[in-house]
């Protein structure tokens, strides 16, 4: 295995790329034309997942433990046996599923989601291969980024900015309540929202132009979204806090390239991450792959030991599950390799890395990666115990 590319932060900014702003959209699953309309314990398992994990005799292997930490899209509207996704989930153990409704790479409309009764098929389908209980994800925020829409049946849901807006938190929660109501009837059991991102720069073209961000005051931020997280933990479905250590002030898009928040951002981004872990009301954080030379001059969040490792963990005193944002975003793509971003990912302190397949769309991903990890726990670019800390992270939240 090749030697890891030290990234200065002159070379990062030269790998920044640009692109359309409906590539970004349709890459967050928005569909302009589809617009709507206007407390669980700690050891609740959320629905869809398998009753308790088979016991063994043995542990499991490196690379099983490995296939726990990925979380993958795929094609499919059913479960085949043959198909890679399956064999992955069966052969691989691999942790986690991504749900989409459109598909980027092929500019289909469709993906995983057609209806409600085929989408909870789907799940189920999948769960049943699984010895382990999958993550099952989507990203749900309602208005503009809701992969479970009318068009497909379900019910119509409302934007970040417009309960900030309204700042009422029995309306948020009920808001919070019908979102989390439907991921659970198919079986979905980890949202990747709430948005807790500030809406720093209201023309922020992934944030805050798209009505993601309840406010830009984190007071009214920490109560909209812990008002969404609570409906949530009712209907028992995980969230995710995103975009660590705060996407809100950028002025452009990680999906398309490399964006630098160094002269944008501020230690105030920081305070809804700190008061909903505070009040014990975080299941995961979701990073971002902004660079911020303040925090780390070399490296963007997602692969910032300083940034995850420093702050989040041990500044704000996280030691739950941390989830990479999509690791073939531009962001990491366009300045670093596969490999590299891996290894500095695990490093960094994340546990969960997430394969969209929708930037591109790589067969054999999930294998590759489990050869690339498996590869420098043997070589020593990673430790054992590195990989069983994140582990037994994944094995808390699902079967804690």
């Amino acid at each position: 295995m090749s030697p890891a590319t030290r990234m200065t932060r002159r070379r990062f900014l030269a790998a920044f790329g640009g692109g359309l702003a409906a590539i970004a959209l349709a890459a967050c699953g928005i569909d302009r034309s589809a617009q709507p309309t206007p407390t669980f314990s700690a050891s609740a398992r959320p629905s869809g997942t398998p009753a308790a994990e088979p016991t063994a005799t043995a542990g499991p292997s490196l690379r099983d433990r490995i296939g726990q930490m990925l979380l993958v899209g795929f094609h499919g509207l059913t479960v085949e046996e043959a198909s890679e996704v399956a064999s992955d989930i069966r052969d691989r153990n691999l942790g986690g599923i991504l749900l989409f409704d459109t598909d980027q790479p092929t500019h289909s409309k469709v993906r995983n989601v057609e209806s409600p009764a085929q989408l909870t098929a789907l799940v189920a389908g999948l769960q049943a291969l699984a010895t382990t209980p999958l993550l099952v994800a989507i990203d749900e925020e309602g208005g503009l980024v809701a992969r479970l829409d009318q068009r497909h049946g379900f019910p119509p849901t409302v934007s970040a900015a417009e309960l900030g807006a309204r700042n009422d938190v029995a309306i948020t929660r009920a808001a919070g309540d019908q979102i989390a109501a439907t991921l659970a009837s198919v079986g979905v059991n980890l949202n990747l929202a709430p948005v807790v991102d500030l809406n720093v720069n209201p023309t922020n073209p992934i944030i805050g132009a798209l009505g993601r961000s309840f406010s830009a005051d984190p007071a009214i931020v920490t109560d909209q979204a812990e008002a969404f997280i609570e409906g949530h933990r009712a209907a028992r479905v995980w969230t995710t806090l995103k975009h660590f250590p705060g996407h809100g002030s950028s002025t452009g898009d990680t999906h398309l390239g490399v964006v630098d928040v160094t002269t944008t951002w501020s230690a105030v981004e920081l305070e809804p991450f700190r008061n909903i872990i505070r009040d014990a009301l975080a299941d995961a954080v979701l990073t971002a792959h902004v660079f911020n030379a303040t925090l780390d001059p070399e490296h963007p969040a997602t692969l910032s030991q300083p940034t995850i490792t420093g702050i989040l963990r041990e500044q704000l005193g996280w030691d739950g599950l941390v989830i990479s944002d999509d690791m073939q975003m531009g962001a990491i793509r366009q300045a670093y390799g596969y490999a590299d971003a891996v290894r500095l990912a695990i490093l960094a302190g994340v546990d969960v890395l997430t394969i969209a397949q929708q930037q591109v769309y790589e067969p054999g991903i999930v294998a590759q990666t489990i050869d690339l990890i498996e590869g420098m726990v043997t070589d020593g670019s990673l430790t054992e115990a590195r990989i069983d800390e994140s582990y037994a992270r994944i094995r808390a939240l699902k079967l804690g």
